[in-house]
């Protein structure tokens, strides 16, 4: 299947210059947060494919106020076309005092309750987060260090694809590694086509 994976900066190229000719083939949209409402709308104008996503940091107008023809799979696992998608927005804080920021403990407990739907479902095969993994592309302050609770997500269940976004192309050289234990490992910051 395949899938436009969008993340933390609106593409001009899409924005500004849309050709439909580029996404022919596209079944599903998957965003990893902090994008425009605006953009995200206009995505699944565009494309008439299902547009799912997690929210972002950034994406607290998202609680009252969310994207028209979208649909959040923060904390759920939802199934397109044989694929189970699991999502997980939001990013690290030690203290979290706003919407989608969270400690690691906090970000454990909602997997948690997540384990339990994979675990009916036989698995998953798209982990969709905001951040990253502990060490794999995650950054090293606070705000943009990877959750552990992810990679022991990636150690039980092996998907085939960590789709996440929250590290910046500007912030410097991509740290993210392909695989890890068999898993695609894709910083989905601006966009990327995929198979899986």
């Amino acid at each position: 299947m395949k899938i436009l994976a969008v993340s933390d900066e609106e593409s001009a190229y899409i924005w500004d210059h849309f050709d439909r000719s580029v996404f022919n083939g596209v079944e599903l949209i998957l965003s990893c947060g902090d994008l425009e409402r605006d953009y995200l709308e206009f995505l699944a104008t565009m494309l008439p494919v299902p547009l799912l996503y997690v929210p972002g940091n950034h994406d607290k107008r998202f609680i009252v106020d969310p994207p028209g023809g979208c649909q959040s799979v923060d904390g759920k696992l939802m199934v397109f076309k044989g694929l189970r998608i699991c999502g997980l927005g939001g990013c690290m804080s030690r203290n979290p005092a706003a919407a989608y920021e969270y400690t690691e403990h906090d970000m454990a407990k909602r997997a948690a309750k997540l384990k339990r739907a994979v675990k009916r479902s036989g698995g998953m095969d798209i982990l969709m987060t905001h951040s990253p993994a502990r060490g794999l592309g995650d950054g090293d302050d606070m705000f943009h260090k990877g959750f552990d609770t992810f990679r022991n997500l990636l150690d039980d269940f092996s998907p085939k694809v960590h789709l996440f976004g929250h590290q910046h192309k500007s912030y410097g050289l991509n740290r993210t590694p392909e695989t890890y234990n068999g898993t695609r490992l894709i910083n989905a910051c601006g966009y990327k086509i995929i198979d899986v």
